[in-house]
Order: C-alpha cells, then structure tokens, then sequence
C-alpha cells in the first residue's frame, strides 16, 4: 500500500506520528494508501517555517507574483488529464466529471492573474490642508485552508490561490481522503516558482484542525464542509480573534412553473440531482413543482431519464453519468435514508438501494432513487442526504413553492425553470438564498463573481473567490501623510528594469 505523505518546506515528508488513516478507492472499496495524520508539533513545525517564507512572499512584487500564478495555471492546463484521473481515482468522479472539478478551480487561478488590479488601494490627495490620505491592501500573513472530499482540486485551489496572490502563506489541510490531488498541485505550484515553504500541506484528523483554530499565528482560516462542523469552526475560531469563512450544507430546491418547458426541466433535474452521485454543496435534491398537473408531467418525464442513468466506475468510459460515493459509511447513510422516507409515507418511484454492479461488488456505488409526495416533516427533506436522490415536493402555487425554500434553513443554491419573466425576477430578488438560478439549475457564479450561501450553508461576512477572496485574505491600512520638507536634489532619468 502506498504511503502518502506530508509536503513542507516544498518537499514531501514523511509523518512522525504514527498514525494513519487508509484512502479507497470507492469503486472498488479497496485501500489503496495510506495518509500520515500529522502531531500538534508538525503542524507548529509547518507554520514556522511557512511564517518565515511569507515575509519575503509578502515583499514580491504583486506582479511577480501573479506571474507564477500564470505559470500555474499553464501547468495545471498541461497536467489536467493526470489530475483529474487523481480526483476519479480518490473521489469515484467519472473523468469528465473530474477535469471539470480541475477547471472551476484553474478558473479561479485565472482569476488571480489580475491579482495588482485587485490589490489597489485608495487615493486623495488634499483630504485636508496640505493633507494627502491613501489605503493599501496588506497580506494577513499564515492563513489556513480546510478542504471537503468532494471536491479534491476545486475547492483546494479556490483557498490557495487567493491567499498566495495576497501575499500570505497558507497551511492547506485537504480531506484525508483525497490528499493526492492537493499534493499533487503543491508540487506544481513550486514549479511554477512559489518559494518553498509559502505553501504547506499538513494531513490530518480534528487534533490538526483544533491546532488550527488555536493557533496564535494564523489569523485567518477558510473552510468548506458539513455544516455542523462549519459551525464548530467558525465559532472557535471567532472565539480566537480569527477572520473566518466557512460553508456548509445545503439543501438546493428547483421550482418548475407550469408554463416551464418539462423536457428541458427534467433533463436539468437529473444532471444537477445525480451528477458526482448528488455529493455536491450544489446539487438540487428537492424539485418543487407548481400545480398537479405540473409534478404529474414531470414524473413521467424524470422516470425514465432517472432509470436510464449508467452508474459505473470511471473507468468505464466517458457515458458513465455517475460513480461510486466516498465511503462505506456514506452509502450506508444514504440507504438508510432512503428507509426512513419509504417508513414515513414518501412514495419512492425509483428504488436505488439493491444497485449491484458485476465486478464492483465491494464499490461503494448506489443507484439513483426518486421520491415523490415528499413532506417537510420528513428526515429525507429535512437532512442533506449528499446521495444519488431526488425528493419531489409537490405545491399548488408560486407562493407556497417560494415559502418553502425561504422556511427551509439551508440557503446555499436554488433555481427557477419559467418562460414568465416576471416570476423570475420576483424569485430572483425576494428568495433568500445565495445563489440563484434562473432556468439554470446548478447557479455556481463564474470565478470573476463570488460563491457564497445564506443561513446555515455559510457562516461569516466574506464568500469566496472572485473579489471577497482578495478582500478576505488582506486587511487594509490607511495612512494620512503631510509633508513639511522641499523637493529633494538630484534626479533619475531612466527606467528602472524589473527583475
């Protein structure tokens, strides 16, 4: 079994603890290395080092250092296809799935090419008599990144880019059950010209994660996940005077008007309902349609899309549409789940829990499921499932549909499917929720815009990528300046060379 290791200093590290957890592969179930977790001493170990490599970091020159950015994201272009097959082998995502989960974070990086654009303060001059008064954008210094499994490139790639571009050093801690790609991408960032230590990747279990949260030299932690655990982490980070972002759950509705075209609705529903096995902060696992008549139609039309699906590892070709979940523990909960809905009165039309494919019978693989006549009340409305299932929640107008999603406590996603364009913009500005669709089921915002939730789907003031990213990963200073003295002797003529 390969062992994994930590990667400090810009070289990869052996843990001393040790202690490890094993990392599967969910198609087939079996383990296929293993991931040091690391001590409270090896964590303080990497943030020394990576404090000390900030200072020099901080003094780059934002150009150069959105330069190694361009290198970065050139690299990552010329290695998308051994990425993403990182991502498929750890995570179970077919291979289109996965370069897809390469790209939205490359596309964040992009992003960060800008980076002296985004930095820029602020200028006046003769705010007061002979006064002038000017902002800057300075790096907080170590910040910290906690990562899901569910998204091994992306999400990693949202933190470390912004926080380097700013100037600061980050201590990434990826999901102990996808670190390949995260140490992966640390070894191309010190290609592409990051300084060693800039970036640190600590693997390990809560011990590490509390490390974080106490630690006086790191201000500022960013965090995706469940959204318990976002809340654990927002609040004892806050209690530490830390800067914090952190997201959480969702529970993403779609309402289906009944001027909405069906065919088209349907076919949203089933690509953003069991696309990575519906293990997406993203994914709509309620449709709600408006009218009986409404709901009855999309049945017909979900069904057969629902039970056409090809569920298979991502080996299995390009029209795989989903793989395996992450764990045994997952599918578990998941079928017990399913339990739980039938027991409390959902009609279940597919029943995915008996799924077996030949060959994969240890792979944590869970056939689609689709729930109709599903209430509130019920645990598979009210829980994440984070699971290949669809619940259809059936209302009898706009109003009672909108009620839904804005009682409901999650507010990470949600869309609209109408022709009316009224309705639209009445969703669009009175739902509160972060991310609206509007015939567009899966609403995540390009990289130049932001990502964030509402109510328990995230916890803190500042979302990411895109601009909050910049304004997360710095503090700003202003500094108000007069000036007694005359103009100095002497002069330059020339232009002086960058580097």
């Amino acid at each position: 079994m390969k062992e994994l290791t930590h990667f400090i200093n810009g070289e990869h590290v052996k843990g001393t603890s040790g202690r490890f957890t094993e990392v599967f592969n969910p198609a087939t179930g079996e383990a296929i290395a293993k991931v040091p977790l690391a001590t409270l001493e090896e964590l303080n170990d990497a943030v020394a080092k990576a404090a000390e490599a900030q200072i020099g970091w901080a003094k780059t020159n934002p150009q150069r250092r959105a330069r190694v950015m361009m290198k970065f994201g050139a690299l990552i272009n010329e290695h998308m296809d051994e990425l993403a097959e990182l991502v498929s082998l750890e995570h179970g995502k077919t291979l289109p799935d996965a370069k897809g989960d390469v790209q939205r974070g490359l596309e964040f990086v992009e992003v960060c090419m800008g980076a002296p654009a985004m930095l820029k303060g602020e200028f006046m001059d003769n705010g007061g008599p002979g006064i002038d008064l000017y902002s800057m954008r300075q790096p907080l210094g170590v910040v910290a990144g906690i990562t899901p499994f569910n998204f091994p490139a992306m999400i990693p790639l949202w933190k470390m880019a912004g926080a380097l571009a700013c100037g600061n050093a980050m201590i990434l801690k990826p999901s102990e059950r996808v670190p390949s790609t995260a140490l992966r991408l640390a070894e191309l960032l010190i290609e592409a010209g990051l300084p060693a230590g800039v970036l640190q990747v600590v693997n390990g279990d809560k011990d590490v994660v509390d490390g974080i949260l106490d630690h006086e030299d790191i201000p500022a932690v960013a965090f995706v996940g469940s959204t318990p655990i976002a809340q654990y982490i927002y609040g004892r980070a806050c209690s530490n005077g830390k800067r914090a972002q952190c997201f959480g759950g969702a529970k993403n509705h779609m309402i289906i008007m009944p001027d909405a075209d069906i065919d088209k609705a349907a076919d949203a529903l089933v690509g953003a309902g069991f696309g990575a096995a519906g293990e997406r902060c993203m994914a709509i696992s309620v449709a709600v349609p408006v009218g009986q008549k409404t709901a009855d139609a999309l049945i017909e039309k979900l069904v057969p899309r629902i039970e056409a699906l090809k569920v298979g590892p991502y080996t299995g070709g390009n029209d795989v549409d989903y793989g395996p979940v992450i764990t045994q523990a997952s599918k578990d909960r998941i079928n017990g789940l399913i339990a739980s809905g039938v027991e409390q009165g959902a009609n279940l039309v597919v029943d995915g829990r008996d799924f077996e494919l030949q060959g994969y019978e240890d792979g944590f693989f869970v056939g689609p499921s689709m729930f109709d006549n599903v209430t509130k009340d019920m645990d598979i409305y009210k829980e994440e499932i984070f699971g290949p299932v669809l619940c259809q929640v059936r209302t009898e107008s706009y109003d009672e549909a909108l009620d839904l999603i804005m009682k409901n406590d999650y507010g990470n996603g949600t869309s609209i499917f109408t022709a009316d364009g009224d309705t639209a913009r009445d969703f669009a500005h009175r739902v509160n929720v972060g991310m609206v669709g509007i015939n567009f089921p899966i609403p995540v915002p390009l990289s130049y815009f932001t990502f964030g939730g509402w109510k328990k789907s995230g916890f803190g003031d500042l979302n990411q990528y895109g601009p909050d990213a910049f304004r997360f990963y710095t503090k700003t200073k202003t500094v108000t300046a007069r000036w007694f003295s005359g103009i100095k002797e002497g002069g330059e003529f020339n232009f002086k060379a960058m580097d």
